[in-house]
């Protein structure tokens, strides 16, 4: 495939998930979160399993082969990261929870040390204290006594958690499964994770809300299904497969753009606060990949 193919189809990825930030908001207004999310993933599971049994005759032979780390990142990366999104959504800002993902290339990079053994450049770190600086005002509101008091919102530290799972789940998915298509694995680990999500929807409770609902929210559900979960993961798993973890997690930046732009199409307010830890944020993810290049030894 070629790259640039490879990149478009990463950034429809942050499209459709940028665009999440502000659907899911409406969602969990009407429905408990889990319920929610074990609905978009009971729809989004049949979609590409069915699309998997058309195109992949050696699904079920690879499947059992995997079986371990399918299940692992199926609850990591897509249970885990997805149930925390919606949670996080709810009590916290389509924005803000945007702007914390937008981190997530340098979670990526760290991880990917540890466990690929892929070396922190100096600017690298430059770029990682930037934007740990930019979480910070986004999560105190800039406010020094909320930082001496640690009383952080409840959404946001929930996006953070979600923040690790997906970037575990990317540098996971490069460690273990390289020979395993995108498909296949978009395929897999959903449905594990889906299986998860309804047990832990049981335990939430108010598993009734999912036959009482408006036809919006089920379009809406719908909509997070099919472009914010088959063909955003699939699209993802494409780009990863072809420029890599790290390199893909770098266009997961495009996320809060399309975040703020929806939102203001939508008529939500963007806070001043906001903008000094999104672009704060910004600045520490174009240096940390070398967008940038500063005058530093690159060890």
């Amino acid at each position: 495939m070629p790259k640039l193919l490879a990149i478009f189809l990463v950034i429809c990825s942050t499209f459709f998930w940028g665009t999440n930030f502000n659907v899911g908001k409406y969602v969990v207004g009407e429905i408990a979160p889990m319920i929610a999310t074990a609905l978009r993933f009971l729809i989004a599971s049949f979609l590409i399993f069915v699309l998997v049994m058309l195109k992949e005759r050696n699904f079920l032979q690879t499947f059992k082969k995997n079986i371990k780390i399918y299940s692992i990142l199926g609850i990591i990366g897509v249970a885990g990261f997805n149930g925390l999104f919606l949670f996080g959504v709810k009590y916290s800002s389509p924005i803000n929870c945007a702007l914390i993902m937008s981190t997530n290339p340098l979670i990526t990079n760290i991880f990917a040390y540890f466990i690929l053994k892929k070396k922190i450049y100096s600017y690298q770190k430059i770029g990682m204290l930037l934007s740990l600086i930019g979480v910070i005002i986004i999560l105190t509101q800039g406010s020094f006594h909320t930082i001496l008091s640690l009383n952080f919102a409840v959404g946001d530290i929930l996006i953070i958690i979600g923040n690790i799972c997906w970037a575990l789940y990317g540098v996971l998915s490069i460690r273990y499964l390289s020979k395993s298509s995108p498909i296949i694995t978009t395929a897999s680990t959903m449905i594990i994770g889906t299986i998860a999500l309804i047990i832990f929807s049981f335990f939430e409770g108010h598993v009734d809300q999912a036959f009482h609902q408006s036809s919006s929210i089920y379009f809406a559900i719908t909509f997070m299904a099919i472009f914010g979960a088959v063909l955003a993961y699939l699209f993802w798993n494409i780009g990863m497969a072809q420029l890599g973890a790290a390199q893909t997690s770098i266009f997961f930046n495009f996320v809060p753009v399309f975040t703020v732009l929806v939102s203001l199409f939508l008529g939500h307010p963007i806070y001043f606060i906001q903008v000094v830890g999104g672009a704060i944020i910004l600045c520490g993810v174009i240096i940390s990949s070398n967008v940038i290049r500063l005058p530093i030894n690159a060890n």
